[in-house]
């Protein structure tokens, strides 16, 4: 109960922020909807429904602020669901503070309980994330991401622990084409012998080594189309992906 009244407070206020703001200047608001297509949605060194799959996105922006809607649905009998909302800030468009609420629904609707945020039943994973997003002259990245409530809660002796992400990028580009090269590591090392699992991986590591090549496909004088290949390897758990992507 007392995150179901910490949520709807935030919402409230996320609310009457955006109608101050709207007030304020409604031609400074920008509404982006879109949606990809990839061969298969593999997050942070992990495959989630082993499938192409279709990912709307939605999102309000106001200067610095952001808030959004994003979502995964494979194609497959497996029937992987995810539908996130997220809140951020962008200081100078270097520095990045960021809230999401991933869900992972059931395929059988009488299960979702998407009000449900008892640890033991949630669907819910709450994360707080800081991003430093580079410059023109300092072209590296560097987020790190923390699971602070949800279903990723781990008694582990007598306290809670969450699971923690850190990953580290560069970007280029070879004519047209752009370059995004990341390494990623999850520092949580949980007590084996009690069969403990962080979020990412058994043990801290590695878990998540790539490049993501993409260029805009022209397909008329007015019109091109985003596409994206990705080379994705995790040490950790001795997997590689080959994905392939279009942005609409």
């Amino acid at each position: 109960m007392r995150h179901f009244t910490l949520l709807k407070t935030t919402v409230v206020v996320c609310l009457l922020s955006l109608m101050t703001l709207a007030s304020n200047a409604q031609n400074e608001l920008s509404l982006t909807p879109g949606a990809d297509l990839v061969s298969r949605y593999i997050w942070r060194g992990t495959d989630f429904g082993n499938s192409p799959a279709i990912q709307p996105g939605l999102e309000l922006g106001y200067g610095g602020f952001a808030f959004g809607a994003w979502g995964s649905y494979s194609t497959n009998d497996m029937n992987f669901q995810e539908a996130d909302l997220y809140a951020s800030y962008t200081f100078n468009d270097v520095l990045t503070l960021m809230v999401t609420d991933y869900f992972f629904p059931d395929g059988n609707i009488g299960k979702n309980k998407y009000f449900d945020y008892d640890p033991d039943s949630t669907g819910h994973v709450f994360e707080g994330a800081v991003l430093f997003n580079g410059t023109d002259k300092i072209p590296l990245s560097l987020m790190v991401a923390t699971n602070f409530a949800g279903a990723d809660a781990r008694t582990y002796d007598n306290k809670l622990q969450y699971s923690t992400y850190i990953e580290l990028g560069y970007s280029t580009s070879i004519q047209e084409t752009s370059l995004d090269f990341f390494v990623g590591a999850t520092p949580n090392n949980p007590d084996g012998d009690k069969g403990e699992a962080g979020f990412y991986g058994n043990s801290a590591g590695i878990v998540n080594i790539g490049v993501k090549a993409e260029k805009e496909v022209k397909i008329t004088d007015s019109f091109s189309l985003p596409v994206n290949v990705s080379v994705i390897t995790n040490p950790q758990a001795q997997n590689i992906f080959f994905v392939f992507g279009i942005s609409l």
